[in-house]
């Protein structure tokens, strides 16, 4: 049997609840072998990761993240995904970058929502306006069917470009639109924080995606300080994302703060009242993304 490409054509046999009910099982198994390797050049970074998970299978994924290609009308993160067979480690599948990237990050981030939002948010507000915040609408759409999304970004047209062809609102004051927010997700580069904590109200779960190395931040001390803190992973997050790294340093927050990761019971992994401020941290591990390729491969099998 040869190896099996699988292209973007997959998506159509794809569902968010399927992809949350795969990760649920995926972390039910052995606890994953994870290793990631950075490489930087200013601000362009190569990031070469690899899972095992035992009974399941092998991956390797390799990323370029040049922000500066926006400007030349190119993608902003490239790469390749290569699945192998955890029996014998023979390589099956090469998977669609942009596929499996798009359906862990938003998975990811869709299934901490599902336990921590409170079941009856409404209004969602989306910072950052790129390719993460336009599947953000999909898959909280699939959850939370009846919401209301507005977007804000510090590039106006942008926020335009991702609202105006979907019916979205675009959020002026950035202040503003998060007092009114039930559900905050941030998908930016940002290198300060861009949410500050004196902001938030009772009752709201923030959704962490864009930070992914120390140097990067989107919220500020106060408002780790306010909130119950859950990550996808301690082993990815914890010492190497500035979301974590900084607060712990400065002393708002410590690493037992951090109530839970999905390697936890689902129950600890819980919103507890109807006025507690949540945070989800997305790190997106490689065994996140094995996870999700596995999930991609057997529904493209199936076919």
């Amino acid at each position: 049997m040869g190896i099996e490409v699988i292209s973007q054509e997959a998506e159509a046999l794809l569902s968010w609840q399927g992809l949350c009910t795969a990760l649920e099982a995926g972390h039910r198994l052995p606890r994953a072998e994870i290793k990631d390797m950075l490489l930087y050049r200013g601000r362009d970074t190569i990031l070469n990761r690899a899972a095992w998970i035992d009974g399941l299978a092998q991956l390797v994924k390799i990323a370029t993240i040049f922000p500066g290609n926006a400007d030349l009308g190119k993608p902003s993160v490239n790469g390749a995904v290569t699945l192998f067979d955890d029996k014998t480690g023979v390589l099956t599948n090469l998977v669609d970058f942009h596929l499996v990237t798009k359906w862990k990050t938003a998975g990811d981030s869709l299934l901490s929502a599902k336990r921590l939002a409170r079941p009856m948010s409404r209004n969602i507000l989306l910072v950052g306006a790129g390719t993460v915040a336009r599947s953000m609408v999909s898959a909280y759409g699939s959850a939370f069917p009846e919401a209301r999304f507005s977007v804000w970004s510090r590039n106006p047209a942008s926020a335009h470009a991702l609202a105006d062809p979907l019916g979205l609102a675009v959020a002026g004051d950035l202040e503003r639109a998060v007092g009114e927010a039930d559900i905050i997700c941030t998908a930016t580069m940002a290198r300060e924080p861009l949410i500050k904590g004196a902001w938030l109200q009772p009752g709201q779960h923030l959704d962490l995606i864009g930070a992914y190395t120390p140097a990067m931040r989107e919220v500020d001390d106060e408002a780790m300080a306010r909130a119950r803190i859950f990550v996808d992973s301690r082993a990815t997050t914890l010492h190497h994302i500035g979301e974590l790294i900084e607060p712990i340093k400065s002393g708002a927050i410590s690493e037992g703060d951090v109530v839970a990761d999905f390697y936890d019971d689902p129950a600890v992994f819980a919103r507890r009242s109807d006025t507690e401020i949540t945070i989800a941290k997305n790190g997106g591990g490689a065994h996140l993304d094995l996870m999700t390729a596995d999930y991609i491969a057997r529904a493209w099998a199936a076919r």
